[in-house]
């Protein structure tokens, strides 16, 4: 009996109804209608609301997506103008500093699933693009020491850095960028990298750890006179 229970819950899971075909394209056209809608409002009504609440200051045409992020920790944040923010990232500030500050210049774009830990300070410049699954570690939360890590005490100082992204920065998919390094005006970081170093100004870099790879600088100046 239980079994023969079991195999008509089965069968009709997936039972497979005649359905017109138009009537099915009737029902995902709603549903998407509804789902954008709804989709709309609480990201206009809720989200941006909630993470305009956090910030210090955030400039016009102001684009948050997918959602709100994650902030942690006394963060100051200041966002430029006509920047674009995926809801699904993670801000975060270091306790070693008493105004750990989040810096975000004009026309930026932060993608899906980064996080940016901030430890003094995080400057990301003008018309910086950060791709998806990137990391910004101004400082690493454990301390080498194993010892004093299995007791739960945080980094030490020397752990922690500033981070800087100059102007017009681009850096690929699931970039880790470490504390104490600046990126220069217009370096392309490849997807993948680590950059533990400076990188210099109009250069691609990859690898772990990033090294240069290309000048582009002849690139640029060809777009600027174009």
């Amino acid at each position: 009996m239980k079994r023969r229970l079991f195999n008509l819950v089965k069968s009709m899971r997936t039972a497979d109804l005649p359905l017109p075909i138009l009537y099915c394209k009737a029902v995902r056209i709603g549903y998407q209608t509804l789902s954008s809608a709804m989709t709309f409002f609480t990201q206009a009504l809720v989200y941006t609301p909630a993470f305009k609440g956090r910030c210090n200051r955030v400039g016009k045409q102001f684009l948050l997506y997918t959602g709100t992020p994650f902030v942690s920790g006394p963060l100051n944040i200041e966002i430029g103008h006509n920047c674009r923010i995926s809801g699904q990232t993670t801000f975060s500030a270091s306790s070693h500093y008493p105004e750990p500050l989040l810096f975000i210049g004009n026309n930026v774009g932060i993608g899906w699933q980064v996080t940016i830990a901030v430890s003094s300070r995080v400057i990301i410049e003008d018309n910086v693009r950060i791709a998806g699954g990137c990391n910004l570690f101004g400082y690493s939360g454990h301390p080498i020491d194993a010892n004093a890590r299995a007791r739960g005490m945080p980094d030490t100082l020397n752990q922690t850095g500033e981070i800087h992204l100059k102007k017009d920065a681009w850096l690929g998919s699931n970039v880790i960028v470490k504390s104490g390094v600046t990126i220069g005006k217009g370096a392309v970081i490849a997807a993948g990298s680590v950059v533990t170093k400076d990188i210099p100004d109009y250069v691609i870099a990859a690898g772990n750890p990033a090294k240069v790879i290309k000048d582009i600088s002849g690139d640029q100046k060809e777009v600027q006179d174009a």
